[in-house]
């Protein structure tokens, strides 16, 4: 078995459990908007601390076989793979949606979240989105 096949699987393996807490996690941002039960609230902050850190090594790990399996295809391949680029920039995002994520846990954990469940149920949908696209152009590899 190649190196590469081994990169692509713990590459895919790992951004399946990423994905599994960033879908989650919005979800319980949502109840917790919700709650007004300072049990209930409690009981939310120790179950979104505890995904949040679950879930970023695997964030972590998905970025490590990512840069792997783009190194062993080679600089060539990636300068003239024009849909990774965008592949890439909407990866960033998605990290930058992670980053974010701990900001809204720290919001809830000293009880000054400002947000309403309605821009929780919004800001859940959006890594949806942007997986969609970015299966789209790995799968397809359009030319661009």
């Amino acid at each position: 078995m190649s190196a590469l096949l081994v990169y692509k699987a713990l590459h895919i393996f790992f951004m399946i459990a990423w994905f599994a807490g960033i879908f989650y996690l919005p979800r319980l941002f949502v109840y917790h908007a919700m709650s007004e039960e300072k049990s209930c609230n409690s009981m939310l902050k120790v179950m979104e601390r505890r995904l949040l850190y679950f879930v970023t090594p695997f964030a972590i790990l998905t970025a490590v076989f990512g840069v792997l399996t783009i190194m062993e295809y080679g600089r060539e391949w990636f300068k003239h793979s024009m849909w990774l680029h965008y592949k890439l920039v909407l990866v960033i995002i998605l990290y930058l949606y992670h980053g974010f994520c701990f900001k809204l846990l720290a919001d809830f954990k000293h009880d000054r979240n400002t947000r309403s469940h309605r821009f929780y149920r919004i800001f859940n949908e959006l890594p949806v989105l942007l997986l969609l696209v970015i299966i789209f152009l790995a799968v397809t590899k359009p030319s661009l």
